[in-house]
């Protein structure tokens, strides 16, 4: 599924035009700097807790050294942050069969 599927989906399931169902995906999830809703959060340090869904976080991965596959020379890979998803419960339980 795509968002334009998703879209028509939502404007289905709530009764909204497509447009406005966009609109409200965008509000959500929209990546670039300063919008979405979502993002917005988790830029902040924060963390979206959708009960019986699950939660958008963010984890910290620290430095470490690897290794270049081609090369064979170490190389040291800085730490970062990155955006995480945990299903909840229910979702797990309706996934997993």
């Amino acid at each position: 599924m795509n968002k334009k599927t998703l879209a028509a989906a939502l404007a289905q399931e709530t009764n909204l035009t497509q447009v406005k169902a966009m609109e409200v995906i965008n509000a959500l999830f929209d990546s670039r700097p300063g919008r979405g809703i979502i993002p917005t959060v988790l830029e902040d340090g924060g963390k979206v807790t959708i009960p019986g869904f699950g939660t958008f976080y963010t984890k910290e991965r620290a430095s470490r050294v690897g290794t270049n596959p081609s090369t064979q020379a170490k190389i040291e890979i800085p730490a970062r942050t990155f955006p995480f998803f945990r299903p909840g419960k229910n979702l797990r339980a309706r996934i997993l069969k």
